[in-house]
């Protein structure tokens, strides 16, 4: 059982105007986009927090630290894919992922292939592999009140 873990990720950004809004390495067209110190992808950043929890390696935050001038305005993707490679998590190889992005608008049924293209380009696995969804809250909360968009992210890795 050691050549298997699960993992879970969650991230939150506020959206803000002058920033596009990218999720899963997608630019997404909509008046407002989200804050951060990199490209601010929560998808993203959720798919990296699980897959360092399931392999108990601690979070972004350690790995990519925002006080890091290097990181200002980095690509998510290229952190992830990054990540991927290093040496303690090269020999993990992606089983599946199921990621929600929660957001009260735009639409991402447009663009939701392409996000799972992205990321199953990067893992180097099947399209089959990776799930995307969206859901809104029914007008409730941040993402509700269109503040902020949130990600959660679920990953079983196998060695």
């Amino acid at each position: 059982m050691n050549n298997i873990r699960a993992g879970q990720g969650f991230d939150v950004h506020r959206l803000t105007e002058g920033r596009k809004l990218i999720l899963c390495g997608v630019e997404i067209p909509y008046k407002l986009g989200l804050d951060g110190h990199s490209d601010a992808d929560v998808a993203a950043h959720a798919v990296m927090d699980a897959v360092l929890g399931a392999l108990a390696l601690g979070d972004i935050g350690k790995w990519f630290p925002d006080t890091d001038e290097k990181y200002k305005g980095a690509d998510s993707m290229k952190l992830l894919a990054s990540l991927l490679s290093s040496p303690e998590i090269k020999d993990w190889k992606l089983n599946n992922i199921d990621i929600i992005i929660i957001a009260q608008e735009p639409k991402f049924a447009p663009f939701m292939d392409e996000m799972r293209r992205n990321l199953a380009e990067i893992f180097k696995c099947g399209i089959d592999r990776v799930s995307v969804k969206a859901t809104t809250t029914e007008k409730l909360g941040f993402c509700g009140r269109g503040e902020g968009i949130a990600a959660s992210a679920v990953v079983l890795m196998t060695k």
